[in-house]
């Protein structure tokens, strides 16, 4: 092979290389962005039901204010 027929080569494995890099980090990025919404929907969840917990122990205790002033 002459030197030419070589750096195009290279050439050609350098780009095939970095196409397969990008294309990685597309993918880990997607499943971090994925990831993080999912935490952050749980978290939403967590804080509803925490509220709504504690909804309900001030009804059971009689220490919701919402309806006293009615």
């Amino acid at each position: 092979m002459d030197s030419q027929n070589l750096n195009y080569q290279a050439g050609q494995a350098k780009g095939q290389t970095e196409e397969k890099a990008n294309t990685i980090m597309e993918k880990a990025t997607n499943a971090a962005h994925s990831a993080q919404e999912s935490l952050q929907e749980v978290g939403n969840q967590m804080q509803a039901k925490a509220q709504e917990a504690s909804e309900a122990v001030k009804n059971a205790t009689g220490m919701n204010n919402s309806n006293s002033n009615k």
